[in-house]
């Protein structure tokens, strides 16, 4: 079942800062002024496009981290 990519969900502040982010970047890296409308887009693009993929690793790494964790809880098993 494919659950919804807009899932992830920001505060107005928090895209602001993120947009600004994004308006840095262009321009201290590719000497480029973009607008607060092309950064809010660009936001929503990566937002829909590459977040759900960056969330997906954190899901999978933490399973990895708790399936670990759980085996080593064998460890302290009591043998008489």
């Amino acid at each position: 079942m494919k659950k919804d990519a807009t899932r992830i969900k920001l505060s107005k502040e928090q895209k602001e800062e993120m947009a600004s982010a994004i308006q840095r970047y262009f321009l201290q890296e590719r000497d480029e002024e973009i607008g607060a409308l092309a950064s809010s887009l660009m936001l929503d693009f990566i937002i829909k496009e590459l977040a759900p993929e960056f969330y997906n690793q954190g899901v999978s790494d933490s399973y990895q981290f708790m399936n670990e964790r759980t085996e080593d809880l064998f460890s302290l098993q009591i043998y008489r």
